[in-house]
C-alpha cells in the first residue's frame, strides 16, 4: 500500500514537473521584444570644393554617405536651399532641382554639379536625410571669381 501511494506520488510530482516546465518555456517565448537596429546615424563626407566661382561655370561637389552599418531599408533623400546669389543644383545629368523639393538618392556615394547663374557670391544649404528621419546639413560658400 505504502509502495502505492509512493508511485502515484512520484508520478504525480513527474506531471507536476512537467506542467510547470511547459508554463515556463510558454511564458519565457511570449515577449515579441526582439530588438534589431535598423536606425544608424550617418555622417556626410564631402570631398574639398573650390572656394571661387565664375558665371555659368559649374563646380564638382563630391559626397558620401558614411554609416557604421548597413541596413537594406534605409533610404536617403536631399534637399537645398539657396540663400545668396543665383545657380542650379543638380545630380549627374538629372534635371536640376527645385529648392526645398525633396529627391531620393539613388546611392551612397555621388556627385553634384552646381552651375552659378550670377556673377555674385553663392551661399546654399544641402540636407540629407534618411528614412528614420536622421537629417544632416551640409554649407556652400563660393565667392565671385572675375
Amino acid at each position: 500500500m505504502k509502495n502505492l501511494i509512493n508511485n502515484q506520488f512520484l508520478t504525480l510530482f513527474k506531471y507536476s514537473m512537467l506542467i510547470l516546465l511547459i508554463g515556463f518555456v510558454s511564458t519565457s517565448c511570449q515577449t515579441n521584444d526582439l530588438e534589431i537596429q535598423q536606425d544608424f546615424p550617418f555622417e556626410v563626407q564631402i570631398m574639398p570644393v573650390p572656394s571661387d566661382i565664375a558665371e555659368n561655370e559649374t563646380i564638382e561637389i563630391r559626397i558620401s554617405l558614411i554609416t557604421p552599418s548597413n541596413f537594406n531599408g534605409t533610404t536617403y533623400s536631399i534637399r537645398y536651399f539657396q540663400y545668396e546669389g543665383a545657380g542650379q543644383l543638380q545630380y549627374y545629368s538629372d534635371p536640376p532641382y527645385l529648392p526645398n523639393d525633396e529627391y531620393l538618392l539613388k546611392q551612397k556615394q555621388f556627385r553634384l554639379y552646381y552651375t552659378s547663374k550670377a556673377s555674385e557670391s553663392h551661399q546654399f544649404s544641402i540636407w540629407i536625410k534618411d528614412s528614420f528621419g536622421n537629417e544632416k546639413r551640409v554649407d556652400f560658400e563660393f565667392d565671385n571669381a572675375s
